[in-house]
């Protein structure tokens, strides 16, 4: 009972949350694991796409299909993904099962999101490989769970967490940069390759991006969405702020990382790529951490609503007991 006390919401279907994070957290561990480890004796090939164009193809370990340019960026997601994500997905996980607190779940929530960002794209991103059966019950934990603790968090409760003397005006700014840096580091490959009559130039052997499907369609709108609701003090938007917040971070832990696998594969990226799709990404990236380190700054953990709700169910015991 000691651990419902401080957090209001706290019952027996966080069983289920906390279920599904650990099976979140194996697949997570198996699919990053392989991908960054498991190798074979295969060689680069050249090969010619459905658009024309010769494509040079990795040729081996788990991303053997996929081409010499995303599979190293691939590996690099995997490192990050097996030696950052799912060591804090761990420890927010024996958090929320020990201390079960307000801010316990929510770094939970936006870890459980970061996982469906990476899992969704390995799902629709990856060229079919062995683990497909994996990313794909991966995708579906993640997403339930992603479900499972966002909706497990109580309006009421957080609304009233929040220190009435929190500000918002720099998170807004950051929250409305990030969102037109997502669309400006993608849009104009879009539009060049319209205005060229041609597809994407790095589209190689796939049929679309995913990346950019996931930044413009879902991230860069969502940064908007929670300035509205953080505007109107809404729960939601708080939540939604933390997991923008924490995919900032790791994103901006797996650009560098990505990079580094690249040139160690022989790839020799353009200064202004660089400067444009990797810095930019890692200073938002430390912008991200100073607002979280606010964020949490401001929810009091010690308020216990569910006391008096407690008292009164015990109340009620008592009288049927004694009549």
């Amino acid at each position: 009972m000691e651990a419902f006390k401080n957090y209001p919401y706290a019952s027996r279907s966080d069983g289920l949350l906390h279920t599904l994070t650990l099976l979140i957290l194996v697949l997570s561990l198996i699919a990053s694991g392989t991908g960054l480890f498991y190798s074979t004796d295969g060689v680069p090939y050249d090969f010619k796409n459905q658009y024309g164009d010769i494509v040079r193809i990795y040729g081996s370990g788990l991303y053997a299909n996929d081409s010499f340019f995303r599979a190293p960026i691939f590996r690099g997601t995997d490192f990050t993904v097996f030696f950052i994500a799912c060591p804090l997905l761990f420890v927010a996980l024996l958090l929320d099962v020990f201390k079960n607190t307000l801010k316990t779940r929510l770094l939970l929530t936006s870890l459980i999101g970061c996982v469906l960002y990476y899992a969704t794209s390995i799902t629709f991103g990856v060229m079919y490989n062995f683990l497909h059966l994996l990313y794909i019950a991966l995708f579906s934990l993640s997403f339930y769970g992603f479900t499972a603790a966002i909706t497990s968090i109580d309006d009421a409760f957080l609304k009233e967490s929040i220190s009435e003397s929190m500000r918002f005006k720099g998170v807004t700014v950051f929250l409305v940069f990030t969102g037109i840096a997502l669309l400006l580091a993608w849009l104009p490959d879009i539009i060049t390759a319209l205005q060229a009559g041609r597809p994407l130039l790095l589209i190689e052997t796939y049929t679309t991006e995913i990346t950019y499907a996931l930044d413009m369609g879902i991230i860069a709108p969502l940064c908007f969405i929670c300035v509205y609701f953080l505007k109107r003090r809404q729960a939601i938007g708080y939540v939604l702020l933390d997991i923008l917040l924490t995919l900032c971070i790791i994103i901006g832990v797996m650009l560098p990382v990505q990079t580094i696998f690249q040139m160690n594969a022989g790839i020799e990226l353009p200064l202004p790529v660089l400067l444009t799709k990797v810095a930019s990404f890692c200073l938002l990236a430390a912008f991200a951490v100073y607002f979280k380190i606010q964020l949490f700054r401001n929810i009091n953990d010690t308020l216990k609503l569910i006391e008096p709700e407690i008292t009164f169910r015990v109340s009620r015991n008592e009288d049927a007991i004694l009549h």
